[in-house]
């Protein structure tokens, strides 16, 4: 599949960012703990050169555990302060208030010095489409102030948003970058659900879905949809082919039929990948630090 998702507006919002940056003090970078990287825009460490950064692993409730520590300690090690968080249940968000003031301890300490010890702290919240940058902030203000959706493209606009009386947040619009280079990126992205669904054929990532959870989590994938095996994967059979058999066996054990008997796979695809975004199939990390 070759997946690619940049609309007119983000665009804007690249020029957008590069503006703002000079009101800021620090960049906050949102993840998607179960693809760190694939959910990383290359271009941030351009254009956020020289701001502190804080990265915020997000979602850790999906992913799994062992790896998520691997990543945190994997950013760590290049320099960035670490937050692990499920914003949409308020875990770790708490601790951003406090994390910020200790990323920003020697500058606070210099506005100290200089008889600026109110002054108001502002940093920049980044991320790509659909991976929590709302929620967190609702969840860091303990309030209501920014729209969320679970689907991309929601925010469309630059929101300033103060948290207490000594810090400030900028919602950004999620931004992608003009090309994945590597395939394998774009599918994480629409695993995720960062890409929209629209402009996906859905069946066919459902497939290389599926078969990715056959190699890496074959014990997760039998219990969730109650196969006593895996069908196994044949010589030199590709992503598409295998995954579309496990979709026809899970779809088949759901009952998904139509007229013939057979299988509606495109049925099956969309709640194997609702499920998933859901975190009904488990804990999976899709990418680790070493690879």
């Amino acid at each position: 599949m070759n997946i690619q998702w940049y609309p007119g507006h983000m665009t804007k919002t690249r020029r957008m960012i590069a503006e703002q940056l000079k009101n800021v003090d620090a960049v906050c970078e949102i993840l998607d703990a179960r693809i760190p990287i694939s959910s990383r825009n290359p271009d941030v460490d351009e254009l956020t050169a020289g701001k502190p950064r804080l990265v915020v692993l997000n979602r850790v409730d999906q992913a799994d555990p062992a790896s998520t520590r691997r990543w945190a300690d994997f950013f760590r090690a290049r320099g960035y302060a670490v937050l692990e968080t499920n914003a949409k249940g308020g875990a770790g968000t708490t601790r951003f208030a406090a994390a910020v003031r200790e990323l920003l301890a020697d500058k606070l300490r210099s506005y100290a010095e200089k008889g600026m010890a109110g002054r108001v702290v502002r940093v920049m919240i980044l991320g790509i489409p659909n991976v929590g940058k709302s929620t967190f902030i609702n969840q860091v203000a303990g309030r209501k102030t920014a729209k969320t959706e679970d689907r991309p493209g929601v925010t469309r606009s630059k929101q300033w948003v103060p948290i207490d009386k000594g810090l400030e947040l900028l919602d950004t619009p999620g931004i992608l970058w003009p090309k994945f280079e590597d395939q394998s990126v774009g599918l994480n992205l629409a695993y995720t659900g960062a890409v929209k669904d629209d402009i996906l054929d859905v069946e066919t990532l459902g497939c290389h879905l599926m078969a990715y959870l056959g190699e890496a989590y074959p014990d997760a994938l039998a219990s969730t949809y109650k196969l006593p095996a895996l069908p196994e994967r044949e010589t030199e059979e590709n992503d598409v082919a295998w995954g579309y058999r496990l979709l026809e066996s899970a779809g088949r054990k759901r009952g998904f039929l139509i007229s013939g008997g057979e299988v509606d796979t495109e049925r099956m695809a969309k709640i194997l990948l609702d499920e998933f975004r859901g975190g009904k199939l488990g804990r999976f990390t899709l990418e680790l630090p070493e690879e």
